[in-house]
């Protein structure tokens, strides 16, 4: 049972998306999973598999440059694992952690706006503005604790 500590500012959303390649050697999905662990509340995970016209909906907005193609093919090659991940600065946080665009086994939003789109995306039935309202504040005063079998932070039962 891991509790976090409170956070002073208002928590931010971010997507997190760790990619095939990464996914298909589990020591490292195991080692992103606990980097992600250290630095941030853990607040939905998935795990999928994209079909190709999954891939080309969420890289529509890249269709017709170059490298469209080969990163819809590369998207839905393999399984992935997707996080909806808080803190405060979460997306400039994640963002710093990734490292180079060309080079990374991981995805994260770019701005509250793709953050709130793409979250939208891969967990349909999560509401980040009900969550902002009526669980962040909890969450930011550190009132969870990191479920181990679902690899998430919940909030403790008061």
């Amino acid at each position: 049972r891991i509790l976090m500590r409170a956070a002073r500012g208002a928590l931010q959303l971010t997507l997190a998306v760790v990619k095939p390649d990464a996914v298909a050697h589990p020591l490292i999905l195991e080692a992103l999973h606990q980097k992600i662990l250290q630095n941030f509340i853990i607040v939905r995970k998935k795990d999928l598999m994209w079909r190709t016209e999954d891939s080309e909906r969420f890289y529509a907005e890249h269709a017709g440059r170059f490298f469209y193609q080969r990163l819809v093919e590369f998207m839905s090659s393999g399984p992935m694992r997707a996080y909806i991940l808080a803190r405060e600065d979460a997306i400039t946080h994640w963002r710093g952690m990734m490292g180079p665009t060309k080079v990374n086994t991981t995805h994260g939003s770019d701005s509250v706006d793709s953050a709130k789109r793409e979250i939208s995306f891969f967990f349909p039935e999560f509401n980040a503005d009900e969550w902002m309202s009526r669980e962040e504040p909890r969450f930011r005063l550190g009132l969870t604790e990191y479920n181990e079998e679902r690899q998430i932070h919940t909030l403790q039962d008061t």
